[in-house]
C-alpha cells in the first residue's frame, strides 16, 4: 500500500497531486458512513460462522476441540493485531494500514470460500480476526479528520458498529447457512471486503499525522507472545482442564511475558505501546473498565441464543430456529446504533466518563431482569434492548475517554489497546460462561440442556462485573488534559 503517499511526502514534501488531493473538501457524513460501514463489514466477521459451528466438525472433517479452532484463532488474530496496527498506522498513516487489514481480511475470506479443511479454515479466519483492527482504527482517523463538533457523534456510530455488524450479521448468516451453501457466507464476506476497500480508497484522505521512529519489533513479539498465552489459557483451559501442565503453563507464561514487556517498553526508545501514557489514570482505569464492559458483551451474545434456541421441553429453551432467535437479538445492536446520538450528545454535556457510568448501570439493570425474566420471548427481546442500550453508552464513552487523554499520534495505538482490553473481558466471560453452562446441566428427553439456575448464576455474575466497572469508572478524573487533534483539518465548516 502506497497510500498515495512517496517517500519523500512522509518528510513534507507533497507532489501536485497529493496537494490537490489533501486539499479536496470531503464530507463530514460521506468519510463518518464510510467508517461506519467498515467497521460493520469487519464487525459482520465475528457472527459469520456462527449459523454452521454445530456442522463444522462435518464439513472440516475434523473433531469438535479442533473445529473451535476456527472461533478462537480469530479471537488471537484481533486481539494480537489490533495494538500492533494501530501502532503501524500512527507511523505510518491509519488510511494506510486500515487498507492493507481490508486487503487481508479479503484474503482470508477467500482462502476460507475455498477451503474444505480445517487448516487452510483456520489461516483464513486468522487473516479475517487480524482486518478487525479496522475498527479502533476508523475511530482513530475521526479524530483527525472530522470537525469536532462533530466528532462526538461520530466515534458513538463507529464504536457501535461491532454490535450493529453481529446484530445484522447473524440473521444473515442464518439465511444463508440454510438455503445455500456454507461457502457462499465467505464469497459474500470477500464481496463485502472489496467494497469497504474501494469506499476508504475514494473517500478517506491520505493520513498526515505521523509518529517519527521505527517500529517496536521486540515490543511486537512479546506482545503476541504473552496475549496468546493468557487468551488461549482462558479459552481452552476447560478442554484442556484448569490444573493442566499446559494451561497453567501458557497462562503464567503468558504473564511473566507481559511483565517482561512492561519493562522493556519503559526502556524502549520507540515503544510499541508508551507505558508512561497507558499508566496515566484516566487511561488505566478506561482500560479496566472496558473489560467489564466486554465481558458483558458476550454474557448476552452467549446467552440469550442458547435460551431461545433450546427445546421448549427443557428447563428454559423457548425452541425458536436459528433464523427467528437471531432476529430476536437484533435488537442488542439496533438499539446501539439509534441511541449513538444521544449517547454523543450526553458526552458532549456531561463527559464521556458520565455516559460510561450510565452504560454499566443500564446494564447491570438488563442483567438483573435477566436473573429472573427469560421464561418468554418479549422478555429475553426485553433483556436484549436494555442491555445494548447500556453497552451503546459504554462504548461510546470509551474511545472519547481514551483520546482526551492520549496526544494524537499515539491515538491509534491507545485505541487499539483498549480493544485488546473488551477482548480479554469478552474471553473471561466466555470461558466463564461456558463452565457455568456446562456443570449445570438438566437432562430432558436424552437432551441436557443447562438448567434455569445456570442463566440465573450467569447473569447475577455479569452484573456483579459490570457494577465492579461501574466503581472503577467513578475514580476516572472529571478533567484531564486534552489534547487537540494536529492533523490536516479536512473541512471546517459542518
Amino acid at each position: 500500500m502506497t497510500d498515495g503517499l512517496s517517500e519523500d511526502s512522509t518528510l513534507g514534501s507533497l507532489t501536485p497531486r497529493q496537494r490537490r488531493s489533501l486539499t479536496r473538501v470531503r464530507s463530514d457524513r460521506s468519510m463518518i458512513a464510510t467508517l461506519a460501514l467498515t467497521g460493520l463489514i469487519a464487525a459482520f466477521m465475528q457472527t459469520l460462522v456462527t449459523p454452521v459451528i454445530p456442522q463444522l466438525p462435518h464439513l472440516l472433517n475434523t473433531t469438535q476441540a479442533d473445529a473451535s479452532w476456527v472461533l478462537t484463532a480469530t479471537l488471537l488474530a484481533a486481539a494480537i493485531t489490533t495494538p500492533i496496527s494501530g501502532r503501524l498506522g500512527d507511523m505510518y498513516g491509519k488510511r494506510r494500514i486500515v487498507l492493507l487489514l481490508l486487503c487481508i481480511m479479503a484474503a482470508g475470506s477467500i482462502i476460507s470460500a475455498l477451503s474444505d479443511t480445517l487448516v487452510p479454515m483456520v489461516i483464513g479466519r486468522v487473516l479475517q480476526g487480524v482486518g478487525l483492527g479496522v475498527i479502533a482504527l476508523g475511530i482513530s482517523i475521526l479524530r483527525d479528520v472530522i470537525h469536532p463538533k462533530n466528532l462526538g457523534g461520530a466515534v458513538a456510530l463507529v464504536s457501535a458498529t461491532l454490535g450493529v455488524g453481529g446484530a445484522l450479521g447473524l440473521p444473515l448468516s442464518a439465511t444463508i447457512a440454510q438455503y445455500f451453501d456454507w461457502h457462499v457466507l465467505f464469497w459474500l464476506a470477500t464481496v463485502f471486503g472489496f467494497v469497504a476497500i474501494v469506499l476508504v480508497a475514494t473517500i478517506i484522505p491520505v493520513s498526515t499525522l505521523r509518529t517519527g521512529g521505527r517500529f517496536d519489533l521486540p515490543g511486537a513479539l512479546g506482545l503476541a507472545v504473552g496475549l496468546v498465552g493468557i487468551l488461549l489459557a482462558i479459552s481452552k483451559g476447560n478442554e484442556w482442564g484448569w490444573g493442566s501442565a499446559i494451561t497453567i503453563g501458557l497462562f503464567g507464561g503468558g504473564v511473566l511475558v507481559l511483565v517482561g514487556l512492561v519493562f522493556y517498553e519503559l526502556r524502549a526508545p520507540n515503544p510499541l505501546i508508551d507505558m508512561r501514557v497507558a499508566a496515566r489514570r484516566p487511561v488505566l482505569l478506561t482500560n479496566l473498565a472496558s473489560i467489564s464492559v466486554g465481558f458483558a458483551f458476550f454474557v448476552i451474545t452467549a446467552a440469550l441464543p442458547i435460551v431461545l434456541e433450546a427445546p421448549v421441553t427443557s428447563d428454559v429453551g423457548l425452541g425458536l430456529p436459528l433464523i427467528l432467535a437471531s432476529l430476536c437479538l437484533m435488537p442488542l445492536g439496533l438499539v446501539m446504533f439509534v441511541m449513538s446520538p444521544v449517547a454523543a450528545r450526553l458526552t458532549n454535556r456531561r463527559g464521556p466518563r458520565t455516559s460510561l457510568i450510565l452504560g454499566g448501570v443500564i446494564i447491570t439493570i438488563g442483567f438483573t431482569l435477566g436473573i429472573f425474566f427469560i421464561d418468554q420471548v418479549w422478555q429475553v427481546v426485553l433483556i436484549s434492548t436494555i442491555t445494548g442500550l447500556g453497552i451503546g453508552f459504554a462504548y461510546a464513552a470509551m474511545p472519547t475517554l481514551i483520546m482526551r487523554a492520549v496526544p494524537p499520534s499515539e491515538t491509534a495505538a491507545a485505541n487499539g489497546l483498549n480493544s485488546v482490553m473488551r477482548t480479554l473481558g469478552s474471553t473471561l466471560s466466555a470461558t466463564v460462561i461456558g463452565v457455568i453452562l456446562s456443570t449445570h446441566l438438566i437432562v430432558t428427553d436424552a437432551v441436557a440442556t443447562p438448567s434455569r439456575e445456570a442463566f440465573a448464576i450467569v447473569f447475577a455474575m455479569g452484573a456483579v462485573v459490570v457494577l465492579a466497572g461501574v466503581v472503577i469508572a467513578l475514580f476516572i478524573p472529571r478533567r484531564n488534559q486534552n489534547y487537540d487533534t494536529a492533523s490536516i483539518p479536512v473541512q471546517r465548516g459542518v
